[in-house]
């Protein structure tokens, strides 16, 4: 049996990475095994959304294995990092060189540290218990977050609560992850992953289409001038209006039911 648990409730999959006793963080073999997970959830059009999470109620993910991955990681052969590394994958996968426009939404059950937050920070949607906790702690091992944590975090919360962050090294707790706009809600540890999962089967009732077509134009929306992200999301609409998810759900408007997408 692997380290990562991958258990699927129709249109939605739920993730777990299951290393409780190492706080859920990756070695190599689980983060290998992550990776392939995630190409499958892409590759599959009966999937919709996907939720990942830790086993257990103390961790979410505490990142690399200190003693197996990040050293390996970071004094591996120029050559060798830049292939496996620098264009491959990024640690948890989806958090560089697999961009997925299906929704993730994490249920972050306790300590995101590292690159257990930066894979927080590659989700769609983060949810959260009270005693989760964030933080970019490489500063205090002498390196900086590698895996999207200086480019997505001042993205999501501000430059100023970034700098915060990644330069003290300090956690941040629930609420103050709330205020700042970190996660989206704070729900009670026992019910945190059902409450996630009604939500991404929610979000599975939705036409795939527009989900995939809307993440697609805000990730490449960043860094383009104004007039030009107005074009890429307008040229997106229309696109959508050839396809039959958008008959089936002004149909479904007419006739008051709930629409039936098939992702075409």
């Amino acid at each position: 049996m692997g380290d990562i648990r991958c258990d699927r409730h129709g249109k939605v999959w739920l993730i777990t990475i299951d290393r409780p006793a190492h706080m859920n963080s990756l070695d190599f073999a689980a983060n290998d095994e992550l990776v392939e997970v995630w190409r499958a959830y892409e590759r599959d059009d009966d999937a919709h959304v996907a939720v990942v999470t830790g086993a257990g109620d103390r961790a979410f993910c505490a990142g690399a294995d200190l003693k197996t991955y990040t050293v390996n990681f970071a004094r591996s052969p120029a050559p060798e990092f830049r292939t496996r590394y620098t264009n491959g994958p990024g640690f948890g996968g989806i958090t560089r060189n697999m961009e997925m426009d299906k929704p993730i939404l994490a249920a972050v059950n306790g300590f995101a540290i590292s690159g257990g937050f930066e894979l927080a920070l590659a989700c769609d949607i983060r949810f959260c218990a009270p005693n989760a906790e964030f933080a970019l702690q490489d500063a205090k091992w002498g390196f900086h977050a590698c895996d999207g944590g200086l480019i997505r975090l001042p993205q999501i919360v501000g430059l100023g609560h970034a700098m915060e962050i990644i330069l003290s090294g300090e956690r941040v707790n629930a609420e103050h992850a709330l205020r700042i706009g970190l996660v989206n809600r704070i729900v009670p540890a026992e019910d945190l992953v059902a409450v996630t999962l009604d939500y991404a089967q929610m979000l599975a009732k939705r036409s795939p289409l527009s989900h995939r077509f809307a993440k697609e134009v805000m990730r490449r929306a960043v860094g383009l001038p104004l007039a030009e992200a107005l074009r890429l999301e307008s040229r997106s609409f229309y696109d959508l209006g050839q396809t039959e998810d958008i008959v089936e759900g002004t149909t479904a408007f007419r006739e008051k039911r709930e629409a039936d997408f098939k992702g075409r």
